[in-house]
């Protein structure tokens, strides 16, 4: 696991790619490689997991003459596919994982991504031709991003991170006037676009090439296409086996292991099958000094007893949230206005303090088993009903209407001429046919989780140089949820009957329940993030951006002080997040041009 960087057909300074490494060291504490050339760079900041002794990058073999290549993530399949490549002549220095990947390129060039099974962000330099060749790939599901900018003439630069982007010379740091109703409308960009103009990520699944002067060229813009199955649907039973198989796989690590255990159906799952796996196995939960509702840690608790973990409660002093927001804003780049990411960011400081570097997860059950609320809502709806309005709003950290309300008219007028990123959400929608379940299934798994989730559990989990696995982000695990009957997969009625037998009956009768910030109590009256938020959100500042009447957001802090609301408060944090964000982005420039 590491950070990534680099540039092709421009050349760097000593000192750009210097702060580039600094700004995502915490990422990769352990190790700094670095090769240059003619109008080309190569970098690594690496975490060393898999046989921590060796795996130097960028990688290079005597066997593979004229190829470099950097890794950011986790190949699982890396033993079988050394296995192959040593019948083909090819010797490794060491056991990590990475090692094999300029062998496994020399072999099969650019479709060398079609057999890696992992999490994972690559590039590969060829400098075997007279016009060298870069080669860019990630995983289908999007769980270790890759962000870049194209410049004039081919120019192109890439970092795992934004902030370590824009340390480039010519990244230039500017945010998109949308950015705002996006972060309202679906809490953080989707797709290849961030919140800045000029710097994208590459989709899940995408492998790209960039040859000297060209520009990159998408080869694949999506996860491989498998073969059409034509057994049988599986069963609740085949999703727990799969399940086990893949929490066992991923429980196999050179370096201490933990779970995180929220309490709830997901992560409880991934802590009793990772029980049958490590023993002793650790296990965090993160809540809050103080009594606060929605707390889960009596639940987390009865997972943990029941799977005879050591239990870890972490108790974060509301006090330091105002403290977290600004850095965990900072190493996400761009907004992500869900108040969770507060939450794992303090999670992860606290596992890497324990001296764990690897942590199991539950993220994704939920995207690919049906489990919101917004999921039922839809599939319900009537035939010939038009449930996209509904469903795009329940995505929003601000419904359509408060929206509208908030703007200004002249920033109301700009996102109706140039569109908003929830009408995009619902013309995507729209265009699925009959076939719900389906639809919605790809929609969040391939748009809105690795925007939303993905994106936010690798940066922050290396903001402490942990390495967060996930068993439901699998390959296996996602053709199987694929091709469950839609009765099984909504709802996430598999899940529940997996759980039978491996977790306590209060878990399963549960409500679901987001980890996260109590947000509507934390922001009433003397609670310990509204002055932060009513700073951020002042009249003198909204009326420079011009984006939000001040008067109507003052209304809506005087509406939730009178009747604390989930809604209202979601909108109040958005809306402070999107203008943090905005001093991030000035600051990062600012030092950025100072380091030059």
């Amino acid at each position: 696991m590491c950070r990534i960087f680099g540039s092709f057909a421009v050349a760097a300074t000593g000192a750009e790619l210097a702060t580039v490494s600094a700004r995502q060291r915490h990422g990769g504490p352990d190790d700094c490689g670095l090769r240059t050339g003619r109008g080309w760079s190569l970098g690594c900041d690496r975490l060393a997991v898999t046989d921590p002794a060796g795996g130097a990058q960028p990688f290079t073999l005597p066997t593979a003459p004229g190829v470099l290549a950097v890794l950011n993530g986790e190949i699982y399949n890396h033993q079988e596919l050394r296995g192959q490549l040593t019948g083909r002549g090819h010797r490794f220095p060491d056991r990590c994982d990475g090692s094999l990947l300029p062998a496994l390129y020399t072999e099969f060039g650019p479709a060398f991504a079609d057999r890696l099974d992992g999490m994972f962000a690559i590039a590969v330099l060829d400098l075997r031709e007279r016009r060298p060749r870069l080669v860019l790939a990630v995983d289908g599901m999007g769980m270790k991003p890759l962000h870049y900018h194209q410049g004039p003439r081919g120019a192109l630069r890439f970092a795992s991170e934004i902030p370590a982007l824009l340390a480039f010379d010519g990244v230039p740091a500017a945010p998109r006037e949308e950015t705002l109703d996006t972060v309202l409308s679906t809490r953080t960009p989707f797709g290849t676009e961030t919140a800045l103009r000029d710097i994208r990520v590459l989709p899940p699944g995408s492998v790209a090439v960039a040859r000297g002067g060209e520009g990159l060229r998408m080869l694949r813009c999506g996860p491989r296409a498998s073969a059409p199955r034509t057994e049988p649907a599986p069963s609740a039973a085949d999703v727990l086996e799969t399940l086990r198989r893949e929490v066992h796989r991923l429980a196999d690590v050179d370096l201490p292991l933990c779970a995180l255990t929220s309490g709830g159906l997901d992560s409880g799952l991934v802590t009793a099958l990772a029980a049958e796996h490590t023993e002793p196995l650790h296990t965090f939960h993160l809540g809050y000094r103080g009594r606060w509702p929605g707390a889960e840690h009596t639940y987390a608790k009865a997972v943990a007893r029941r799977a005879r973990t050591r239990h870890h409660q972490v108790a974060l002093h509301p006090a330091e949230l105002p403290s977290l927001l600004t850095r965990t804003v900072r190493h996400l780049g761009q907004p992500n206005a869900d108040p969770i990411t507060v939450s794992t960011y303090a999670l992860f400081r606290a596992v890497r303090e324990a001296g764990f570097t690897a942590a199991l997860t539950g993220d994704g059950a939920d995207e690919l088993f049906g489990g919101y609320d917004r999921i039922r809502a839809a599939l319900a709806a009537p035939a010939g009903a038009d449930w996209t309005a509904a469903y795009a709003d329940a995505l929003a950290a601000a419904p359509r209407l408060l929206r509208e309300w908030l703007y200004t008219p002249e920033y109301r007028a700009f996102i109706a001429e140039h569109g908003s990123a929830a009408d995009r959400v619902t013309a995507e929608l729209r265009a699925c046919g009959t076939e719900r379940a389906g639809a919605l299934q790809r929609f969040e798994t391939r748009r809105r989780l690795p925007a939303y989730h993905l994106r936010r559990m690798d940066h922050l989990s290396m903001a402490w140089a942990v390495e967060a696995r996930m068993p439901f982000c699998q390959p296996d695990m996602v053709a199987l949820a694929r091709r469950l009957s839609a009765e099984l997969r909504t709802g996430k009625r598999a899940l529940y009957e997996a759980g039978r037998g491996l977790l306590p009956a209060a878990t399963l009768r549960r409500p679901k329940q987001p980890f996260t910030l109590p947000l509507s109590a934390m922001l009433a009256v003397d609670g310990p993030l509204l002055w932060t938020l009513r700073e951020l959100l002042s009249p003198a500042r909204l009326r420079r951006a011009g984006q939000l009447r001040a008067d109507r957001v003052q209304a809506l802090f005087a509406r939730h002080a009178e009747r604390p609301s989930d809604q209202d408060a979601l909108a109040l944090w958005a809306l402070g997040v999107h203008e943090l964000w905005t001093d991030v982005v000035q600051g990062l420039r600012v030092s950025a041009d100072l380091a030059a």
